[in-house]
């Protein structure tokens, strides 16, 4: 496993936890009334919360930016840099994920300060946004003409909304994008957030690249977490942790709680 892992999470294992940034400006669910206060007035407690309970890092999402496209709005970007920076956790690394534009992500994520991104880098996919190609070639020299190569880039390979075009199987695409497209993790999904994907994808993907970190992206609950982690290095977490197990609620802070106890105990184990 990378020494760089157990330098940024200071934990094996580590359990990054989802803050998800309601609807942000131009998109049809924001709310004008509120604006973009409103935004951090939502999201501030809820990393709190996650920090208090002893998460290892938050990841800052536009989660309902629906519908989805591949480019960011300009008025997007700023209102979520802004969010990000006001409601940055103190003490532990934070993420950026913007769904679904690499390239928005990577420029909040360094003038944030973020220590990673997640995104879509590779692959050919049909979608719910249409046909999706993104050029890990282009997203590279981005990240490094803007000054953020430190920037780490969490590849998701099992992309939500959308099914792969072509005969490679998914551990066989992980290990490809590991070595033409230069991933630090990869990540394995579900169907949609919150879904898990079947644990034999994830088996799969660590058989391929056994010594390279593989982290859990959808679907983790408290009750299956151990049996995940015994295969995945890492888990991002979101939709189980809120009221009622459902993406868009606040964050509960007695399913943290739990779901951090059976972490530590996988941990152990």
């Amino acid at each position: 496993m990378p020494e760089w892992i157990q330098s940024m999470f200071r934990q094996a294992k580590p359990v990054i936890a989802m803050a998800h940034v309601p609807a942000l400006p131009g998109t049809p669910r924001y709310d004008r009334a509120g604006g973009v206060d409103r935004l951090i007035e939502a999201v501030q407690p809820d990393v709190e919360c996650l920090v208090a309970a002893g998460v290892d890092a938050i990841m800052f999402c536009n989660e309902d930016d629906r519908p989805y496209l591949f480019q960011a709005g300009i008025e997007q970007i700023a209102a979520m840099t802004r969010v990000v920076t006001e409601c940055a956790p103190k003490g532990i690394p934070f993420g950026v994920d913007f769904l679904w534009d690499p390239y928005a992500a990577i420029a909040m994520a360094h003038a944030t300060g973020a220590s990673f991104v997640r995104e879509v880098f590779t692959g050919v996919y049909e979608s719910d946004m249409g046909m999706w190609a993104p050029s890990a070639g282009d997203i590279l020299r981005f990240r490094d003409r803007i000054g953020a190569a430190g920037v780490r880039l969490f590849f998701n390979v099992v992309p939500e909304f959308a099914s792969v075009l072509g005969g490679r199987s998914v551990g066989q695409r992980a290990k490809s994008a590991v070595v033409s497209s230069l991933a630090d993790v990869i990540l394995v999904s579900g169907a949609m957030a919150g879904e898990q994907p079947p644990l034999q994808t994830l088996t799969d993907v660590k058989q391929a690249i056994p010594d390279f970190p593989v982290f859990l992206n959808t679907g983790a609950k408290a009750e299956t977490i151990g049996e995940f982690l015994r295969v995945a290095d890492g888990v991002i977490v979101g939709s189980s942790l809120k009221k009622e197990g459902y993406t868009w609620n606040p964050v509960d802070p007695g399913r943290v709680k739990m779901f951090m106890e059976r972490v530590r105990a996988a941990r152990q184990a």
